[in-house]
């Protein structure tokens, strides 16, 4: 007997005539639809980012500009399966403090299962039709050094199978077959996201043939871009939700919040979407907005997560009920990274950090503490130590800072201030940090020598390693809760 006998709708293109009225469906014909972008990375950021700008532009008549899904990792498996069964089919679901909007996004018109062939995926990034490739494979997926934008295939998988060979192989095969370039557009929250991708991209080619690697360079493009949306994880609660109150059975639907936000450098050498129609920022110079969110958002999400691990909290709004937690974040960005941001046009600093604020403390998304707390060694270099280095050159306030970087330190022992043991999220470095962080309980400064994030400068830092230090033994004397209230209260 069919789910859809029990009064619970399989999603799929068969399917969307029965599905609630409350549903929003695509109203265009997907079978008009043609790739132009093909995604590496499939997650619950990239369907709730371009994959939802897609679809606005498939409704609003640009039929050119579809998506062809892939997946380079054996854990893709999943996705494959699901986007399959309901043919490239899943639910946004956009939750706000007063409503949940739902809608089908149709976009995705073909998934690519690359991790135990990847022939089919270079020949979809081959094909005359696409245009763009685009990737999500997480801060800690570039096989580049960050400082210098150099290729160093020891930071991320490079090789065989990686999603740069895969790219690497499809622009060698447009080259021999006279096609041309395209362009390739990093969708992740990396500093400079564009040059990093090239770097990388260019370095695997010159491992593969050098003449590859000079055109390339000479004739693809990679903007930089900075984007934005909360999408926390998927759990089975959220597809129990849609099963029980809108009688939608989605393997994997996506949650996210109303706010998104898309800053892209206009640098595409084989066309690209109309974007301005959109509220997307098309603009020469994305660094000032990519700093900002960064350095506000990202920080600011990693800055609390950690501490309130510890403190014993799962979810970010829960967190921000807490008075000292959202006095901390609030103090921490307006005194501390809202202060050395340079000039962000069309920008109002203060609004955003406020909205941030706001859109932390939204119940409705669920979004996980463990979520924020994936990839410390990867993402404190990029979002906070800036600022910290920056106050530091400006003679201006660390302290909440250090404080951060001590409840990840703390974090990394494993033991929250109830005693219970801390399940760690995935880390790129996790085995080094974790060590460095136990030898810190003899020597509270001895976390600060962990180069790959903080390099040699701060621990060499007086004023610094000081605040580090005292935040560190705070936090194990009285946790969390009494020391953001005492720093707080200037004692």
């Amino acid at each position: 007997m069919s789910q859809a006998s029990h009064g619970v709708v399989p999603l799929n293109t068969a399917t969307l005539g029965e599905l609630d009225p409350r549903i929003v469906v695509p109203a265009y014909n997907r079978s008009d639809l043609v790739a132009g972008i093909v995604h590496i990375g499939v997650g619950g950021f990239h369907r709730a980012h371009l994959a939802t700008y897609a679809d606005e532009l498939a409704a609003a008549g640009h039929r050119d500009w579809a998506i062809v899904g892939s997946g380079v990792l054996p854990t893709d498996a999943a996705m494959a399966e699901v986007l399959a069964a309901q043919d490239g089919l899943y639910t946004l679901v956009t939750r706000s403090n007063q409503e949940t909007e739902l809608q089908v996004i149709g976009s995705i018109i073909d998934y690519i299962f690359a991790a135990s062939d990847a022939n089919p995926l270079v020949s979809r990034i081959a094909d005359p039709t696409t245009k763009i490739v685009s990737l999500t494979v997480t801060e800690g997926g570039y096989p580049v050094d960050e400082d210098s934008h150099s290729f160093d295939p020891n930071r991320a998988p490079a090789g065989p199978g990686s999603a740069f060979e895969i790219i690497v192989s499809g622009l060698r095969r447009r080259r021999d077959l006279g096609i041309g370039p395209l362009t390739v557009m990093s969708c992740d929250n990396v500093i400079e996201n564009g040059a990093i991708t090239r770097a990388a991209v260019l370095g695997v080619a010159e491992g593969v043939d050098p003449s590859l690697a000079r055109w390339i360079g000479e004739t693809a493009t990679f903007p930089n871009g900075m984007v934005d949306r909360i999408t926390p994880g998927t759990t089975d609660a959220d597809r129990q939700l849609l099963a029980d109150e809108f009688g939608l059975s989605d393997g994997w639907p996506v949650i996210t919040e109303p706010f998104r936000q898309w800053v892209i450098e206009d640098a595409f050498v084989a066309g690209r979407p109309p974007w301005e129609e959109l509220d997307i920022t098309v603009t020469g110079d994305v660094e000032p907005y990519e700093l900002m969110k960064l350095r506000l958002l990202n920080a600011g999400h990693s800055s609390m997560a950690y501490l309130a691990a510890i403190a014993g909290i799962d979810f970010v709004d829960e967190a921000m009920n807490e008075p000292v937690i959202s006095r901390f974040l609030s103090r921490f960005l307006e005194q501390e990274a809202g202060p050395v941001l340079p000039n962000i046009p069309g920008i109002d600093v203060p609004a955003y950090q406020a909205s941030l604020i706001k859109r932390f403390s939204n119940p409705a998304i669920g979004d996980q503490i463990s979520r924020i707390c994936l990839d410390g060694s990867a993402k404190f270099p990029k979002f906070l130590l800036p600022t910290v280095r920056s106050q530091l050159r400006a003679g201006g306030p660390v302290t909440l800072s250090a404080l951060a970087l001590a409840g990840w330190c703390s974090y990394l022992v494993g033991i929250a201030d109830d005693g219970s043991t801390i399940e760690h999220a995935a880390d790129p470095d996790l085995a080094t940090a974790r060590r460095l962080a136990k030898e810190s309980l003899s020597n509270a400064a001895h976390f600060l020598t962990y180069e790959r994030v903080f390099g040699k400068d701060l621990v060499a830092n007086d004023r610094f390693r000081a605040e580090f230090v005292d935040a560190l033994h705070r936090l194990r004397s009285t946790g969390v809760r009494a020391t953001l209230a005492a720093v707080l209260n200037g004692s």
